[in-house]
């Protein structure tokens, strides 16, 4: 199998030890930043296959930081799952409105956090696959 490259961008060290050990048991390489900024450039550096990123980020926030990504030619590809402990009722369509591929709520489920974050992986997977035969 070959290792997915994920960055987790996340200011709580609770929370990003949890996913980063969460992945890493199911053989993803992991990368964590706990700054939009920081976790920009390492985007850039890494071009991971998934981006988790934190939508409350202090300094820059995550959708910032989405929007960001998703409008540079280098990293608009990034697969990009939005993180929040504040899901409200539409706060997945700003997530998604801002160039989010997906939403997550925390705390995160840790029975179904790996399925979802590899069906994320496939579902990019299927698409670049038809976009570029």
């Amino acid at each position: 199998m070959t290792q997915n490259k994920i960055i987790i961008i996340e200011d709580n060290l609770l929370n990003l030890e949890l996913a980063t050990n969460l992945l890493e048991a199911n053989g993803f390489v992991v990368a964590s930043a706990q700054t939009a900024e920081e976790g920009l450039r390492l985007a850039h550096e890494l071009l991971p296959d998934l981006v988790l990123m934190d939508i409350s980020l202090p300094g820059m926030d995550g959708l910032s930081a989405t929007k960001l990504l998703k409008g540079d030619p280098a990293t608009r590809q990034l697969i990009v799952v939005g993180l929040t402990a504040n899901a409200m009722k539409g706060d997945e369509e700003i997530a998604l409105k801002a160039g989010c591929d997906g939403y997550l709520t925390k705390p995160i489920d840790t029975r179904t956090f790996v399925a979802t974050v590899k069906a994320f992986i496939a579902a990019a997977n299927r698409h670049s696959t038809k976009s570029n035969p």
